[in-house]
């Protein structure tokens, strides 16, 4: 799934190539990516038409387009969508799902929204230019100039979850998904399961610059790919799987004592990290005491 990098690299080229453009057609070719706008494919269509857009904006995973009606079309790529910026006559991508033609902007562009698996949308979110309402419970992310890391500490410092699952916790800090708090936990040393309340706070906020770091970093290299199914809005793909350390890597030595990657299963998904640089927690004195005890040997 992309996570941040990969969107803020989307958002960046939509603001390059679509800001001042007009949508003159929207043609929803499946109904599937546009389900959560409840005006249908037909309302949806209509609400577009002939609003100019003016920013393009991001919310942790989220982008949006601020339309000047004071609406805003927003988007979510899900698994596998794309958003792509084409020469009007371009061929037809396999999995085209909806198609806005644009005016004013490059001499006149697509916007098209591609999805294989169609996980992603659209919609059109009333008044939510400034911020859609149906985002607004999501957490600002690390590289937000106003996300408030004292905050951050003492949160994840109150809960007994495991550092991983709160890297993870949209409500906590957006963004960050599965890839990236794999790779801010092998720079921080940690294993994914060691329980926030047992970290100090200086280990949070190292965790926290680790997670800009890596974050900031794919930003350069254009987000992680690992198939075509992430590409930026120019059919692009992103080179920062070349420069993992743990995510992917499982069995390969560690880059730092050498010792074989290792994969566990994890929420649906996996985890990987180094079995010796990042040891597992070790269960607490309390839960030592509940854990059932081995009944005595009998002669």
């Amino acid at each position: 799934m992309p996570e941040l990098p990969e969107v803020e690299v989307v958002r960046a080229g939509l603001e390059r190539h679509v800001l001042g453009a007009t949508i003159t057609r929207v043609d929803v070719l499946h109904p599937r990516p546009v389900r959560r706008d409840l005006r249908g494919p037909a309302g949806f269509a209509a609400a577009l038409e002939g609003r100019r857009i003016e920013a393009a904006r991001r919310r942790g995973k989220y982008l949006w387009l601020p339309l000047d009606n004071g609406d805003a079309l927003l988007g979510h790529l899900g698994m596998s969508g794309q958003i792509l910026v084409q020469l009007p006559g371009a061929p037809d991508e396999r999995h085209l799902r909806v198609r806005l033609a644009l005016e004013g902007s490059d001499e006149g562009r697509e916007l098209r929204f591609v999805d294989q698996r169609m996980f992603g949308g659209l919609s059109v979110s009333a008044g939510g230019a400034e911020l859609p309402s149906e985002i607004a419970h999501i957490a600002r992310d690390p590289l937000d100039p106003e996300f408030d890391d004292d905050e951050f500490v003492r949160r994840v410092r109150r809960r007994t979850s495991g550092i991983k699952r709160q890297l993870l916790d949209q409500g906590l800090v957006s963004g960050v998904g599965n890839i990236y708090a794999d790779e801010a936990l092998w720079r921080s040393r940690l294993h994914g399961e060691r329980p926030g309340e047992r970290l100090t706070a200086r280990q949070v906020r190292e965790l926290l610059g680790h997670a800009r770091e890596v974050m900031s970093d794919a930003l350069g290299q254009g987000g992680t790919s690992f198939d075509a199914l992430y590409v930026n809005v120019n059919g692009e793909s992103g080179y920062f799987d070349r420069s993992l350390h743990a995510y992917g890597r499982e069995g390969e030595p560690c880059e730092r004592c050498g010792t074989p990657i290792r994969r566990v299963a994890f929420m649906n998904r996996s985890s990987y990290f180094c079995p010796r640089c990042q040891p597992a927690p070790r269960a607490s004195a309390q839960r030592r005491r509940t854990l059932p005890q081995p009944l005595p040997a009998v002669d």
